[in-house]
């Protein structure tokens, strides 16, 4: 069996640009993707746009050319996968990888259709496949969305938004001018800081004027097939009719992946041991790049500012 100089786990941007380095310094490398070629992103909402701009979401020094200030879904796919088919990545679609174990020196990767080994690996796994569940009955109805795409759906109907995040504030913005009647359930007392700048005033002058209902301090304990429950500021319980609710409670990495690989997490935010110039984990060869790097705070790491990870890397590697 072949022994790669580098496993990627994950065709996301950083994944990709771990490929480019691996490819530019001659290393024999092999990317892993459980779905498609940026496959975070290909789920993302239909409309989304970046909080970045073009320049920021750059890799390899490979332009991105977007005719609007801050480029959306599409510009993203089209770029990042552009570059997949123009410099040839070396990528399996569609294959999951079970497990990470090493023996000795070499890695052993198991996946849904294969054996690999590898001097090294790189673990580029993005957290938008595991939804963060609120944990409360009802959750598992089908009426209940963790992902959301698109407002179509939800035209005439009555939609509860669970959070004030950037991805809460979408769907309750996209639905209400696609007709729907918008309540969001909010624990905290304001629309969260961190939502973009020109989408935050817009959400809350919609809650001012009342065109969207919005409940802060508040907290949804029962799900039910026609309304949901949950607990007001003043600690009362509502009852209110309901036929479609989107939990933008946000996403988690594959932990149980990580432990089972053998890297260590530390603290209530289970964040993954690594070296912050290398980035290698407590195992060695065994690398962490992109948001996987942050646990459960997964607005830490972006591809703005984790674009670098890729050179770290390569280099550590070349080094030893």
């Amino acid at each position: 069996m072949e022994i790669l100089d580098i496993l990627i786990i994950g065709a996301g941007p950083i994944g990709i640009n771990c490929a480019l380095e691996a490819k530019k310094n001659n290393l024999n490398y092999l990317i892993i993707e459980k779905g498609t070629i940026v496959n975070s992103l290909y789920n993302y909402p239909l409309y989304m746009k970046f909080f970045s701009t073009a320049d920021k979401l750059e890799i390899a020094e490979i332009p991105f050319i977007s005719a609007a200030p801050k480029p959306g879904r599409q510009e993203a796919l089209e770029y990042y996968q552009g570059i997949a088919r123009q410099k040839n990545i070396n990528i399996n679609l569609y294959e999951k990888v079970l497990k990470v174990s090493k023996t000795e020196k070499i890695f052993e990767i198991e996946t849904s259709k294969s054996k690999y080994t590898a001097k090294n690996v790189i673990i580029t796994t993005g957290f938008y496949d595991i939804p963060n569940l609120i944990k409360i009955p009802g959750e598992d109805l089908p009426k209940v969305k963790h992902y959301y795409t698109e407002p179509y759906p939800y035209a005439k109907q009555k939609i509860v938004v669970i959070g004030s995040s950037n991805s809460s504030v979408d769907a309750a913005l996209e639905t209400y001018r696609k007709g729907a009647e918008v309540t969001m359930i909010i624990r905290n007392s304001e629309i969260s800081k961190n939502v973009k700048y020109w989408v935050k005033p817009d959400i809350e002058n919609r809650i001012i004027e009342g065109a969207i209902k919005a409940h802060f301090n508040s907290e949804i304990i029962e799900i039910k097939e026609k309304t949901v429950i949950f607990k007001d500021k003043e600690g009362k319980i509502q009852e209110i009719e309901n036929d479609f609710v989107l939990a933008m409670t946000g996403y988690l990495p594959d932990f149980d992946f990580l432990k089972n690989s053998g890297i260590d997490l530390q603290g209530e935010c289970l964040n993954p041991v690594y070296n912050p110039e290398t980035m290698e984990t407590n195992i060695e060869n065994l690398y962490l790049a992109g948001v996987v790097c942050g646990g459960k705070d997964t607005h830490l790491w972006f591809i703005e500012n984790s674009r670098i990870h890729a050179e770290m890397i390569i280099r550590n590697i070349l080094s030893t």
